[in-house]
């Protein structure tokens, strides 16, 4: 009993010795999260359809997935935010089940997301202590003790500033950090950053990344949310990617090509690619066309990187890229819902500053933002009300139409579209999503426009509402009208695409004519290679 008790003794001792040097033995990271079989439904919807997820000890795990995947549900069942409606969660091999997310927090489990959730007329240290504040005796805060303890939360990040001023006055960089200090100060085992690298630059990304490296040399778990796919391959050991509510796959980074994850959240695969059918591009079609719109260097610090872009007349470019990748933020600029800080833009060869979408509209500019609901529609108005909105805009206020002009415009432009509605007076809320995206579309048609700027116009809609936008926009497009088209669907992309520029982490990263037009294509520029 000795001797076994002695051997087992020193071969442990010479185990751990050799795991403690040059490395040439791995100890296998255990486990420290595990999700197992977790759904969740909300009416009509299974955002999580039995759904595996771990974390281990020591290692960056990146959640990957385009949108409704169910990254956010996930994140929120684990953190008690909402009640799973199946599995079981495992925190250090001990059931767990979260009522809220102050005790997912005093578990162990601490979140920061994308919108720092702090308060920017407090300084640094009130932040950090914001409820928990050390006092005397239950009396007054004892003011000299928070700030030492916030330097000494921050020195463990290597950041060292005044926590004695406004959060407000710190960039979004630091304030990203000030959260992480918080969510670490609690005694965490995981950490989990959703979107945490969205508003930082790239040099600020790199300092962030050198901390979580830090933090999982400590044994940290940290989950990763993003888009980037760049940032991925940087920084995280693992992926996890869901598709649809579903587990897609699970795999080490070095050994998932960036082809095989684009693949994996868009929903096909390379051979399902190559065997679909695109209709053909021709290289030199346009190619007389007067260029509309020119866009040289135009960029927005933390929204896009200075990108080129011409669109003629007559001309339909499609723009294609993952969740995050820029499209939205490109679109925004061109029509002047944000304002450039770098680059020129010109309209009809001539140098042009949009710095509202007023001044879009003057030029004869439409755009159909993406979320249609809170940015697009106006729920109460009626469809008249609706479609008259952009054309009673440039008329100015002073030159109101009459209510009779205005439904011989909204019912002119209802027959035209096949909108199906009871009359023009009914109100747009109770329209489905196809009918309410015509809607849309018949606003801007009614202003007469030069260029329409679509983004995702058929997301969400039924295959014949589909279709009738798609035939709509390719027959505006032969009447003259310049289109830029952004959808997440690259077989649309293809077939309506004359041209395609193909973003990825907020960089337009190419630019596809002729026969590079296909969805192989596309997928390949978007992946950049493998990894």
């Amino acid at each position: 009993m000795i001797c076994g008790s002695f051997v087992r003794k020193t071969f442990t001792q010479v185990f751990l010795t050799a795991a403690a040097g040059i490395g040439t033995i791995a100890l296998p990271m255990a486990e420290l999260l595990e999700m197992r079989g977790v759904s969740k439904v909300f009416p009509g919807v299974r955002a999580l359809d039995s759904v595996d997820f771990t974390v281990r000890r020591g290692e960056i795990h990146a959640l990957m997935g385009e949108n409704g995947a169910g990254k956010s549900t996930l994140i929120k069942v684990l953190t008690g935010a909402e009640p799973g409606d199946g599995g079981r969660i495992l925190l250090d091999g001990e059931p767990i089940r979260p009522r809220s997310p102050k005790d997912a927090q005093r578990l162990g489990i601490s979140t920061v997301y994308q919108e720092v959730n702090l308060v920017p007329n407090l300084s640094v240290a009130e932040n950090l202590y914001l409820g928990r504040q050390p006092k005397w005796l239950g009396g007054p805060i004892r003011w000299g003790r928070m700030n030492q303890l916030a330097r000494e939360a921050l020195a463990k990040l290597h950041l060292r500033i005044d926590v004695t001023r406004d959060l407000g006055s710190y960039s979004i960089a630091i304030q990203q950090m000030v959260a992480i200090a918080r969510a670490l100060d609690v005694n965490v085992k995981l950490l989990i950053l959703d979107e945490p690298t969205s508003s930082l630059d790239a040099g600020e990304a790199r300092e962030l990344f050198a901390v979580l490296r830090r933090l999982r040399e400590q044994g940290l778990g940290i989950v990763f949310v993003t888009h980037f796919l760049d940032q991925v391959y940087q920084v995280s050991d693992r992926i996890t990617v869901l598709r649809n509510g579903k587990l897609v796959g699970e795999s080490e980074t070095s050994n998932l090509p960036r082809e095989q994850l684009v693949a994996q959240m868009m929903g096909r695969e390379l051979a399902a690619f190559e065997q679909g059918a695109s209709r053909r591009h021709d290289e030199t079609q346009g190619a007389d066309r007067k260029v509309l719109l020119s866009a040289r260097q135009l960029g927005r610090r933390g929204a896009i990187e200075p990108f080129d872009l011409d669109v003629a007349a007559g001309e339909l470019v499609g723009v294609a890229g993952l969740l995050g990748s820029g499209r939205t933020e490109m679109a925004r600029l061109l029509f002047g819902i944000d304002r450039a800080d770098t680059g020129e833009l010109r309209v009809d060869g001539q140098p042009t500053t949009l710095s509202s979408p007023r001044g879009a509209i003057r030029h004869h500019f439409g755009f159909l933002p993406e979320d249609r609901k809170t940015q697009g529609i106006i729920p109460d108005l009626t469809l008249r009300e609706n479609i008259i909105l952009a054309l009673q805009a440039r008329r100015g206020f002073f030159r109101a139409f009459s209510r009779r002009r205005q439904s011989e415009i909204a019912n002119h432009y209802i027959k035209a579209l096949s909108i199906a509605v009871r009359d023009a007076e009914q109100p747009v809320r109770n329209l489905s999503g196809g009918n309410q995206q015509k809607v849309i579309l018949a606003r801007w048609l009614a202003s007469d426009p030069r260029m329409l700027i679509l983004d995702e116009p058929t997301r969400g809609i039924d295959v014949g509402a589909k279709a009738d936008i798609q035939k709509l926009v390719l027959a505006l497009c032969d009447e003259g009208k310049a289109v830029i088209f952004i959808s997440s669907e690259l077989e649309e992309v293809v077939r309506c695409g004359d041209r395609v520029v193909v973003l990825r982490d907020r960089r337009k990263i190419g630019e596809l004519r002729g026969g590079e037009v296909n969805e192989k294509r596309i997928l390949q520029t978007i992946a950049g290679g493998t990894a």
